[in-house]
């Protein structure tokens, strides 16, 4: 799916739509998104050498991790926890990030979702993510 039918699963919009494409089938998620050099989280991290923060990655790849969630109507995806996140490669202008994502387990509104981020094959973040999702629409 393209940015547009994104937009139509979560709740984010720019400049914090942090995926360009995605797929989802039966219990995994795949998303990316190019580092192109000009995003805000770039400007001052680091100047004349420019690094994506982990922070950043770890927002991508919750983004990426909740479009295995079925929703339907209004929500919010709040992050819970972030329990194992290991960086084992800096992410920098020009790369595309890929995401892996599967779902670990889920007791009513709240889920943990096991991911990975790779750059050209190379592991880069690895984690488990938990969200409570808010609002009317979570199954």
């Amino acid at each position: 799916m393209d940015k547009e039918a994104i937009k139509k699963i979560l709740p984010h919009r720019e400049p914090m739509l942090l995926v360009d494409e995605a797929f989802c089938e039966e219990g995994l998620a795949q998303g990316s998104y190019t580092v192109r050099g000009d995003e805000f989280f770039l400007q001052g991290h680091f100047p004349d050498n420019p690094v994506v923060p982990g922070v950043i990655i770890c927002e991508m790849m919750g983004q990426s991790a909740c479009l295995l969630i079925d929703f339907e109507g209004d929500f919010i995806p709040y992050f819970t926890g972030m329990n194992k996140v290991k960086f084992r490669r800096v992410v920098v202008p020009g790369d595309t990030i890929e995401f892996k994502s599967r779902l670990l387990r889920r007791r009513m509104n709240v889920y943990v979702i096991e991911c990975e981020g790779r750059v050209d094959g190379d592991l880069c973040v690895s984690g488990e993510l938990s969200f409570f999702i808010a609002g009317d629409g979570a199954n």
